[in-house]
């Protein structure tokens, strides 16, 4: 009587605990899809200033031709 008294709050037990367990997986699993996306959106947010940063470094270069190219045309002219 004793042992199946036992065996059966056991299995009770066990079940119950495989009933509670289940909101956690699901609650870990949309934890980690969350974290990819996260992962994903900052990936992409870092692609974007990495791709700023090329435009903004050709500017600055473009900026510097101009610059050099006004100055030679200014040069000749002030030395007549």
């Amino acid at each position: 009587m004793r042992k199946t008294l036992a065996i059966s709050l056991m299995l009770a037990a066990a079940l119950g605990l495989a009933a509670c367990d289940k909101k956690s997986e699901d609650k870990a699993q949309d934890a980690n899809q969350h974290a990819e996306q996260a992962q994903e959106k900052m990936s992409e947010a870092q692609d974007k200033v990495n791709d700023a940063a090329k435009e903004n470094a050709e500017a600055a270069k473009a900026q510097q031709e101009s610059n050099n190219a006004a100055a030679k045309e200014a040069a000749p002219a002030t030395g007549s």
